[in-house]
Formats: structure tokens, C-alpha cells, sequence
């Protein structure tokens, strides 16, 4: 089985780096350039901005929590950013793009948030008192 996925993702890549070869090589050194400089230039301070906030200001033990849910919500903000923004709305079909998407982005972000919060607060809640005379904090 194994060797039938390494097949076929060969065949697929193969495919896709000839069609891309074939189609505009100029054009796709371009878009590729873009990709990196966007990715260094853009991305990367901020997911470096965003892991030094997390790990300066929340403790250990719930950095985990916020870590998968800042994943989270960053990749829900690039994907509803075209919808946000209202790119490709028609000014003369308003049925195209009806709905409040930046306020409906927020509800969900704000859920979302929420979730380690909320997942903290029952943790403290059923967590076992300490033992007289022990150190929690294990030093």
C-alpha cells in the first residue's frame, strides 16, 4: 500500500511540475517568488510575534490549547479574508455574497477562543487539592 501511495504522489507531482513547466515558466518562477517573499516577509513575523506572545504570557500547561487554537483561527482568517473584505461582490448582485461574513468571522473566533478558556475553568474545577505541606510547583 505504501508503495502505491509513493506511486502515485510521484506520478501526480510528475504531472503537475511538467504542466507547470509547459504552461508559463516565467509566470510560475514569479508566483513561486511571490510565495516565498509573502511567506518570509509576511507570514513568518508573525507566527514568530504570535508563539513569543503565547509563550511569554500563558502558562505551560495551557500553551498547548492556545497554540492549536491560534492555528486555528489563523487559517479560518486567510480562508474568509477573500469573503471578509467582500472580494468579487457584484454591485448590481447583492444575492452573490448576502451575509455579514466579518461579523459572523468574530462569533466564530470569539467560540473559539473561548474553548481553552472555558476547558481551563472546568480543569480548575475538578483538579484535586494539594497535600498540605508539598510544593505544586515541583521545586
Amino acid at each position: 500500500m505504501r508503495a502505491a501511495l509513493i506511486a502515485t504522489g510521484t506520478l501526480v507531482i510528475a504531472y503537475g511540475m511538467v504542466g507547470a513547466v509547459a504552461d508559463d515558466p516565467a509566470g510560475i518562477g514569479v508566483f513561486l517568488i511571490a510565495v516565498l517573499v509573502g511567506h518570509d516577509a509576511l507570514w513568518m513575523p508573525v507566527v514568530l510575534a504570535g508563539g513569543f506572545l503565547i509563550t511569554r504570557f500563558v502558562p505551560a500547561r495551557r500553551r498547548g490549547a492556545v497554540r492549536i487554537t491560534a492555528l486555528i483561527a489563523a487559517a479560518l482568517c486567510v480562508v474568509t479574508l477573500p469573503l471578509v473584505l467582500g472580494l468579487g461582490r457584484p454591485a448590481d448582485n447583492p444575492s452573490v455574497l448576502p451575509l455579514h461574513y466579518g461579523r459572523h468571522l468574530a462569533v466564530i473566533l470569539l467560540v473559539l477562543a473561548l474553548g481553552p478558556a472555558v476547558r481551563a475553568m472546568i480543569r480548575k474545577k475538578f483538579e484535586r487539592p494539594a497535600v498540605r505541606g508539598t510544593d505544586p510547583g515541583g521545586e
